[in-house]
């Protein structure tokens, strides 16, 4: 068994380590995630486990050369630049510090005997003083990485557990776990998670599934979440993002819901009271994509930004080359950084338009970002909205700006310095815009004149927010009719009560002859019909806007329930008490109105708004439905 060495140990998990087996071979060294400013990332995120030679430069049989873990993948038909940055391949780069055996469970390995013992930078490892305190001689000790000594189906089952970043640097420890993790079972897994509700039995046009998604490396968050919906104006738009897996391609297309037909006819329980029928069509609109992005064509890398030398590759544009779009017109894909908690309740307490966040504090969400403020003519985003490297990147939300540029004057050209704003960052996304020139040439003059310039701001529903549960049946997404103003999108929120509640605090007491059915019955709708009920808006109108209530019922238990519907069409649903929310154009004016919810199942709901006189109705829509091209 491996002892360990003379000399200090590590004080904590850092970012710089080498790992040494028990005969003073480095068999792993630990990399950290450069950040913007040449600063190191202390996080374990986004390290990148390699196989270190002995210190001359050279592989020795038992590892291979540091190199670009995406780079490792296909090497020959990607371009690591537009996947990873080139920092691994730094010469001379400090290696101070050491891992113990607990951080190889990076490699899903914590067992694994580890040789600790402290380094200075590009050493050779301490053989001499290995030797010491060790039975067996370096000199003749096999070269080996300990993983090798598992069976191959424990290698993959290790494999299949680590993320896509871990999986592509233990592509570039040894031969042996580079076999492994190149396999395409593990990459089609990596796919697979983030495209919901298919089933991938090729990898399209590509050669690999591993080259599939290192052309999306950025961007499989967007199909993932599959819903996104978004700041523009007063009403918003709601996308959905998904993957064709015919073409490779990942795309966003509006959600549109208009009325099948129109029919009113009064209400039985009050001739002055009009019941307004619904029955909305659900589609996508095909004809003009919001996102697009898309293979380049085999050996042309990805379908992301190429990083500028000396650049930050998480903040530049990516642009979005859509079909539909006129030469005049440039629309670039940004990724997003979370706003810090302790800021954001000060920023979201000065009430709509709640400082630009998005979304906004009536829609539940784990991450807020920094919008902009429609009709702004100068959009100029902080430093700190901008993600500095791949753990700052937020994966619920991006931003697209657009905006149309003038005939007749230059391209939105910059130089190739870090940090610097616009439309375009980089020689290489302005290259994308272009369609594939060839090589560039600068145009001279003033920088082109932008016309209505816009960033908007999506942000995503985490599935557990729209899914519905047993106690929790109205939770989902919903299209709802809004008279003159069209159909709307909603979230129907019902929030949980943590801890859930037992039947003693509930008042629930078994009945002497009650049978079970009707016990179990009982105690169900006692969850079921009980807390708060929320319809929140994704899309918005003139008069209230999106991320604002539409109406609210306090509670759906006895306490807040007026009876029980005897007329049709809304015979034997529970109606509750509730708020209606109303505001006249440009959400001036706003107040809640007294309303009634007619609860008719799980899929349908009706509003009767009390004040005016008339009756609206609200559907479920299946998001899933949407999802498979």
């Amino acid at each position: 068994m491996p002892t360990e060495a003379s000399g200090p140990k590590p004080s904590s998990l850092v970012a710089q380590s080498r790992a040494w087996d028990a005969n003073g071979m480095c068999i792993l060294q630990r990399l950290p995630e450069p950040m913007a400013d040449g600063a190191q990332s202390p996080t374990r995120h986004g390290a990148a486990w390699c196989a270190a030679d002995d210190g001359d430069g050279h592989d020795h049989g038992h590892g291979r050369p540091l190199e670009t873990p995406w780079s490792s993948l296909e090497s020959s038909s990607l371009e690591p630049s537009s996947l990873e940055s080139s920092w691994l391949t730094q010469p001379n780069y400090p290696l101070d510090t050491v891992c113990s055996s607990a951080q190889m469970s990076l490699l899903g390995c914590p067992w694994a005997p580890v040789h600790v013992s402290p380094l200075k930078a590009n050493t050779a490892p301490p053989l001499a003083a290995a030797a010491t305190s060790l039975p067996c001689c370096p000199a003749t000790a096999p070269r080996r990485c300990l993983l090798q000594l598992l069976p191959p189906e424990l290698i993959d089952g290790i494999l299949a557990h680590l993320p896509p970043y871990d999986l592509a640097a233990v592509s570039a420890c040894c031969s042996l776990l580079r076999k492994h993790a190149l396999g395409d079972a593990h990459w089609r897994r990596c796919v697979e998670q983030n495209v919901p509700c298919q089933v991938l039995e090729r990898p399209g046009p590509c050669a690999s599934f591993r080259e599939l998604y290192a052309s999306h490396d950025l961007v499989w968050f967007l199909p993932r979440y599959k819903v996104w919906f978004c700041d523009r104006d007063l009403t918003g738009r709601l996308v959905i993002a998904r993957f064709d897996a015919r073409r490779g391609c990942i795309e966003g297309y509006q959600l549109l819901a208009v009325r099948r037909r129109t029919s009113v006819e009064q209400w039985a329980a009050d001739a002055q009271v009009v019941i307004h029928h619904f029955e909305p069509h659900v589609k996508l609109h095909l004809d003009k994509p919001v996102l697009h992005f898309g293979l380049r064509g085999p050996g042309k890398g990805s379908s992301s930004s190429r990083r500028r030398h000396g650049g930050n590759r998480f903040a530049d544009e990516m642009p979005l080359a859509l079909a539909d779009r006129t030469g005049a017109l440039f629309c670039n894909f940004l990724l997003t950084r979370a706003i810090d908690h302790d800021a954001l309740g000060h920023r979201v307490a000065r009430g709509f338009p709640y400082d630009n966040v998005w979304p906004p504090p009536t829609i539940p969400a784990s991450h807020r970002v920094s919008g902009a403020r429609s009709g702004q003519t100068v959009v100029d985003l902080s430093p700190n909205d901008h993600p500095r490297s791949r753990s700052h990147v937020c994966q619920q939300s991006f931003r697209i700006r657009q905006w149309m540029q003038m005939a007749g004057s230059p391209p939105p050209l910059f130089s190739a310095g870090a940090g610097l704003p616009g439309p375009v960052s980089g020689f290489g996304a302005f290259s994308h815009v272009l369609g594939g020139l060839g090589s560039m040439t600068h145009h001279p003059g003033p920088e082109g004149i932008h016309i209505g310039e816009e960033i908007i701001t999506y942000a995503t529903l985490e599935p557990r927010y729209y899914t519905p549960t047993p106690t929790r049946p109205w939770r989902g997404i919903w299209v709802g009719d809004y008279s003159g103003h069209g159909c709307e999108f909603l979230l129907l929120n019902q929030p949980d009560e943590e801890p859930p509640l037992t039947d003693a605090q509930l008042g629930l007491v078994r009945g002497g002859e009650e049978s079970h059915q009707a016990w179990e019955q009982r105690r169900r709708e006692a969850r079921i019909y009980r807390g708060r009920l929320e319809g929140i808006k994704l899309t918005g109108d003139p008069s209230v806007p999106r991320g604002e209530y539409s109406f609210v019922a306090p509670d759906l238990g006895r306490d807040g329930q007026v009876g029980l519907a005897t007329e049709p069409p809304f015979t034997g649903a529970i109606i509750v008490q509730s708020r209606g929310h109303v505001a006249g154009t440009g959400f001036v004016g706003d107040k809640y109105i007294e309303s009634q919810l007619f609860l008719i199942s799980p899929d349908r709901i009706a509003q009767y708004w009390v004040g005016f006189g008339h009756i609206s109705f609200f559907q479920r829509i299946n998001i899933d439905d949407f999802v498979v091209p």
